[in-house]
């Protein structure tokens, strides 16, 4: 029986956690975790939540598919949101593909593939809920950093979303559960440890009948050893006061809050099923810079969504000027089947869409530009994560920048640090939303 198992996980930081389940799921039934490249069996961790992740999956299976037909790979494995997504179209498009199991099978991935080696070609789709929230994991980030997923599925119901479609509703972990893997993590040489869930303000609310959020936090920050502890995707809607003040209270609590946005005009946020208006977004964002001192703020934005019209997509430009994020993305409406949006009239040409989401994304290239020049001259502690041999600098990241997603600090240093390892940085200059500088002795 084919023994080496090697991983492709695609697509965001939660399936990346779903991905570091699946292999040491593997490896403790048996199988040895290998480059993907030098594996028996390849599984393809996929995307499938927008177009454009959705073809780098298809684009993943068909070069894995290639080396197949040359003999370097024996068996190939689709799971993951695509697989989920779309259960029957891939064996029937994608024949060279050996096995799809849809997310309710991860937590019987081993015998899933077991049963394929034995009787050729298998697909398993349990129920969404029967998917785990969590389990023994092996990390696919640097020793220091970790991803901890809090919850699983959406119950937002975002008109242009296929999420809950695809990973069913809201599924908070206890926590418990989340203090003791956290632990765990620190344990094991953790240093920053980074909340994920679709939502993660919406925490606890299924379990407790209350946004937990704030909670959560407090209990981890108790655990000796952890230095950061940053939030992502927090939905406006949910960003409460007792949320706020402890992120201002607490040192480990890194003043960094991603709040995926969207837009600003009003009808287009109702068009989306979300509420608010440039107004209330705007306050909102002016009362979280009031309570957590020094906070960084990070959004996401969607430019030609059905219906935006110019005085709507103005709308959004002055937003962005006005507000000033230091952080964020912008990304063409994406028209996905089987969600409300995909329905609606006044659907833009996908050249429209570009040319929006590069205005925004050049207005913010601007704003970061303008506030780089500002920290010229500022102290900055950086997280050390390696050695670039082009530049002859190290790098890392400060609180201003989640792992992945944002950018990093490119510094020099007489005395090498280790990656790991928190150093002090004076800013010399930045250039394209990076920073560089020098360690301070």
């Amino acid at each position: 029986m084919e023994k080496t198992v090697g991983l492709v996980s695609l697509g965001c930081a939660k399936n990346q956690v779903d991905g570091e389940m699946l292999l040491a799921a593997l490896e403790s039934g048996g199988f040895q975790a290998v480059s993907p490249e030098e594996a028996d069996i390849v599984l393809i961790n996929t995307c499938g939540f927008i177009d454009s992740a959705k073809k780098e999956s298809i684009e993943a299976i068909l070069d894995f598919a290639q080396l197949k037909a040359q003999g370097q790979v024996k068996k190939l494995v689709v799971t993951g949101c695509l697989a989920e997504r779309y259960r029957e179209e891939i064996h029937k498009e994608l024949p060279e593909v050996d096995g799809v199991f849809g997310i309710g099978a991860n937590g019987d991935i081993t015998a899933c593939v077991k049963e394929m080696l034995a009787a050729g070609f298998t697909q398993r789709f349990p129920e969404k809920s029967a998917m785990p929230l969590c389990g023994a994991r092996r990390l696919s980030t640097q020793p220091f950093t970790a991803y901890l997923k809090i919850a699983e599925g959406c119950d937002n119901r975002c008109t242009y979303c296929a999420i809950p479609l695809i990973r069913g509703g809201y599924r908070s972990r206890t926590l418990e559960s989340i203090e003791e893997e956290a632990r765990q993590l620190v344990s094991g040489g953790v240093k920053e440890l980074v909340l994920i869930a679709q939502d993660t303000t919406r925490y606890g609310l299924d379990l407790y009948g209350r946004y937990a959020l704030a909670q959560l936090l407090t209990r981890l920050c108790a655990i000796e050893g952890l230095a950061w502890l940053r939030v992502l995707y927090c939905y406006p809607d949910s960003i409460t006061d007792e949320l706020l003040d402890v992120m201002a209270r607490e040192e480990k609590v890194v003043p960094y809050m991603d709040i995926p946005l969207q837009h600003a005009s009003g009808k287009i946020l109702r068009a989306m099923n979300r509420r608010g208006s440039r107004e209330s977004l705007t306050a909102l964002m002016e009362k979280i810079r009031q309570k957590v001192p020094g906070v960084v703020l990070r959004t996401t934005l969607i430019t030609g969504f059905p219906g935006e019209t110019q005085e709507d997509f103005e709308q959004l430009a002055q937003f962005v000027k006005e507000v000033a994020f230091q952080r964020l993305g912008c990304f063409p409406y994406s028209q996905e089947e089987g969600t409300p949006a995909a329905q609606l009239p006044g659907q833009l040409d996908e050249e429209e869409k570009e040319r929006r989401a590069q205005l925004i994304t050049e207005t913010q290239l601007g704003i970061m530009e303008r506030q780089g020049q500002e920290l010229i001259g500022r102290r900055l502690t950086v997280l050390t994560e390696g050695f670039e041999e082009e530049s002859g600098a190290w790098f890392g990241r400060s609180y201003m920048d989640a792992p992945d997603v944002d950018g990093r600090v490119y510094f020099t240093a007489a005395q090498p640090p280790a990656p790991g390892d928190f150093v002090e940085v004076l800013v010399e200059g930045c250039l394209d939303g990076e920073v560089f500088g020098c360690r301070e002795p």
